[in-house]
């Protein structure tokens, strides 16, 4: 089992906790109803890569196997304890580097209610704090304006371009990368969020 995990974690009405089997029929509607919203922005597999995982059962097997030896962290993302979103904690590396990268996504009808800004400072500060890594890295593609925005207020240093980092909508597709480290927030980015 890794440090900080499983774990639950919450502010106000923003909750992350451990994505379960049980929330399979949810997560299938909420990814069903808001598929435009979500699809431009979704890694794909390239070309001969292998079989995509094709089910949520598999999908959460291999999240939470990967989740006992260290190397990951999958949550639903809830709000006023209903599930709305997914974060997924991934690349946990130990030893001398101590670092993480972090994805998410929300439904349509819950962007712009600060969820996703208030849901990534918790786990940052459950990361660089309980958890003990020293940097969590997010990736973003330069169109996505909503994501550029949560990055921006919780006061990410954009580290630079990669070109072709991820797979998305059938193409290699470039990405901003953004970090924080341990001794960038001492006070946390949920301090950002809701200052004293």
């Amino acid at each position: 089992m890794s440090p900080g995990w499983p774990v639950r974690l919450d502010h106000g009405r923003v909750g992350l906790r451990p994505l379960v089997m049980g929330d399979a029929s949810t997560w299938a509607r909420l990814r069903n109803d808001n598929a435009d919203w979500l699809t431009p922005w979704e890694a794909t597999l390239p070309r001969g890569a292998g079989e995509a995982i094709s089910s949520y059962r598999e999908m959460i097997r291999t999240l939470r196997k990967r989740a006992r030896h260290g190397l990951a962290m999958p949550f639903a993302v809830t709000y006023d304890g209903e599930m709305v979103g997914q974060l997924t904690v991934n690349g946990i590396t130990w030893g001398s580097a101590r670092w993480a990268n972090m994805g998410y996504w929300i439904v349509r009808g819950h962007a712009g209610l600060s969820i996703t800004p208030t849901a990534v400072a918790l786990m940052c500060d459950h990361l660089l704090g309980t958890t003990g890594l020293h940097r969590v890295e997010i990736a973003i593609r330069p169109e996505n304006a909503a994501s550029l925005r949560v990055v921006e207020k919780l006061g990410f240093e954009k580290v630079g371009m990669a070109p072709g980092y991820l797979h998305i909508s059938g193409e290699w597709r470039d990405h901003f990368l953004f970090q924080i480290l341990a001794e960038d927030a001492p006070e946390g980015l949920l301090a950002r969020i809701d200052p004293p």
